[in-house]
């Protein structure tokens, strides 16, 4: 499975008390352009949880109400949803071709989930997936470890405009979901 996804660049960044989660809106087929104004973050749980993905859209909006009915199921515990939806996505013959992978957030955890079984928390509660994934986390990192002011929505909008002007499958066009 890859594990990298052209045409989208999801973060999330957690700073303080609050958590942001940012992505653009550009999805590509091959070298064209298909839509700028894609969103691919949200907010599910009755605005408790957001989720974000990168990969085949089909696949991604697959595995979105996938976890979606296990953080209703597992009654908003994102941990258990996330472990849950991975066990599925390894041993399920249709769920294993799907190419995406997902950043969830709550008020306390930050995951990235993968098709390979992964369920990762962050340490330095920055993540992002996506073809500009690391030029994401690598500019988020650098805002937070400046010590600046800035809150954590600010950081991932920042993080992002800097991702788009490297990362020719990230567009300027963001949406960006926040839990104050």
């Amino acid at each position: 499975m890859k594990t990298t996804f052209e045409g989208t660049t999801v973060v999330a960044v957690r700073k303080g008390d609050s958590v942001a989660v940012a992505g653009d809106g550009q999805v590509t087929l091959d070298k064209t352009v298909m839509k700028a104004h894609a969103r691919k973050v949200r907010k599910i749980y009755d605005g408790k949880v957001i989720i974000g993905f990168a990969g085949a859209t089909a696949d991604a909006f697959t595995l979105f109400e996938r976890f979606e009915g296990k953080v209703k199921e597992y009654g908003g515990d994102i941990t258990r949803s996330a472990v849950e939806l991975a066990k599925d996505w390894r041993t399920d013959r249709a769920l294993r071709q799907l190419e995406a992978m997902l950043l969830v957030a709550d008020r306390a955890k930050t995951l990235l989930i993968s098709g390979t079984g992964d369920v990762v928390e962050p340490d330095e509660g920055v993540i992002a997936i996506g073809s500009g994934g690391t030029f994401a986390t690598a500019a988020a990192l650098a805002y937070l470890d400046s010590g600046g002011a800035l809150d954590a929505r600010e950081i991932a909008l920042r993080a992002m405009k800097i991702a788009a002007k490297i990362c020719i499958y990230t567009n300027e066009n963001f949406v960006v979901e926040e839990l104050p």
